[in-house]
């Protein structure tokens, strides 16, 4: 016997008792951004390595250890994409989309990090974003973080659950002069940075900050702090995105060693945080990249925006046990004999026509009246539609209510099939 092939570790199947609650939140997702103006964008999920490379820094967990990278047939180094970001900025640069023009685009799909499976982080992961381009000014930061809010609200989860944290990177010539001060604080101590710590002392500082190590606590605790060193235009800044967010009744806090793991941040940086997760607390992050397009080849752009780690949302939901929207049928066809099937099959898309919004499910394969109701209540539909030989003679069809907790009849009823429209808008849509 050949043995069974299993899905690839890290990467998992959604099966279908689990897809309502994820197109709950792309539901709602989608709805949110097009509701704000935004419009879809979609990239490949290959790109060139190079992108990758040059976008999100050398120095970093994922382009060093966590990219599927291979060569393909032409001997093109080719990569996975671990994030959203330089796809949708390499497709505005290749497009024309983003010189001296204002863009705002929505983005959702897998993205790919070879880390540790654990709960929460999949080596095979989705994300939604968004992405702003062509407006320097605050209010486009406060915008985004406020789409993160209201997205908080429309899935039902508390806000006391999330907690917002922001901070200020400053420009890039000031986070370069952090980035030296930095440098010799940390080579003063060097004897107590890690191994990691040590190989990012003078390529990455920054990330030091980010370090995850509890014996380097203290030592990070009282380096330098970011916001003291921020040029007069980025303490502008962030003043104004802070008066926005008071005005908009958006909560947050100022966390100064918020420093992002990907090298292209600069000014606003922000993360949405839960505690109801464990150690994958972060379920939204972003800020402003206004270096990124430059970087990657088109002319100096401002853009700022954000990744939402869907399957870390999806789990939140599920910790939260929040109310998810019945996917189930609103009705099963059970239908008896070869008439009855001809007969119900076109009273089904008849049906469909009439209400695209019910959700029905036709019996298959056939069955006794016995089997057919067991596959019904199994559907975990409300109603049950019968037409057996002697409903199909007569036009009519009788209707069973299958969840006695929740119906607004409680007795079988038979009627004309002309009848059955008025039936399903009264009593289930």
């Amino acid at each position: 016997m050949a043995k069974n092939i299993q899905s690839v570790r890290g990467m998992r199947d959604i099966l279908p008792d689990q897809s309502a609650s994820w197109q709950h939140i792309e539901n709602t997702a989608r709805q949110l951004f097009n509701s704000y103006g935004y419009k879809e964008l979609r990239t490949p999920i290959i790109e060139p390595t190079d992108l990758f490379v040059r976008t999100i820094g050398e120095v970093t967990d994922i382009v060093e250890k966590e990219m599927y990278t291979f060569q393909d047939r032409n001997d093109d180094s080719l990569t996975l994409r671990p994030e959203g970001t330089a796809g949708c900025v390499r497709a505005g640069i290749q497009h024309g989309l983003l010189h001296n023009q204002q863009q705002r685009i929505w983005y959702t799909g897998p993205m790919f990090r070879h880390e540790r499976p654990q709960k929460g982080r999949y080596r095979q992961f989705y994300q939604a974003g968004i992405e702003t381009y062509g407006i320097a000014t605050p209010d486009i930061d406060a915008e985004v973080i406020a789409i993160g809010a209201r997205l908080w609200k429309l899935l039902g989860i508390d806000m006391s659950a999330v907690r917002l944290e922001i901070n200020s990177l400053g420009s890039n010539e000031a986070r370069d002069h952090y980035r030296t001060i930095l440098i010799d604080y940390f080579s003063q101590h060097e004897d107590q940075l890690d191994e990691d710590s040590k190989r990012r002392l003078h390529k990455n500082p920054l990330r030091i900050l980010d370090t995850k190590n509890p014996a380097m606590k203290t030592l990070v605790a009282n380096a330098p702090d970011l916001l003291d060193y921020l040029d007069d235009e980025s303490k502008t800044h962030f003043e104004g995105l802070k008066q926005r967010l008071d005005s908009m009744g958006v909560a947050y806090q100022i966390n100064s060693r918020l420093v992002r793991g990907i090298d292209y941040y600069n000014r606003t940086v922000f993360e949405w945080i839960t505690e109801e997760l464990g150690a994958q607390g972060t379920i939204c992050a972003g800020g402003r990249y206004d270096g990124l397009v430059k970087q990657i080849g088109g002319r100096e752009t401002p853009a700022c925006g954000f990744g939402i780690g869907l399957d870390r949302l999806q789990l939140l939901l599920e910790e939260k046990n929040t109310v998810i929207p019945n996917q189930y049928p609103h009705a099963y066809f059970v239908l008896l004999g070869e008439k009855a099937e001809l007969s119900g099959l076109t009273v089904a898309e008849t049906i469909r026509n009439n209400h695209p919004s019910l959700r029905l499910l036709v019996n298959g394969g056939s069955g006794s009246f016995k089997s057919q109701l067991k596959r019904a209540d199994k559907s975990d539909a409300s109603y049950a539609f019968i037409i057996g030989e002697s409903e199909a003679e007569a036009g009519e069809i009788t209707i069973k209510p299958l969840l006695a907790d929740s119906q607004q009849i409680t007795e079988q009823v038979t009627l004309s099939q002309e009848k059955l429209a008025d039936f399903i808008t009264t009593h289930i849509l």
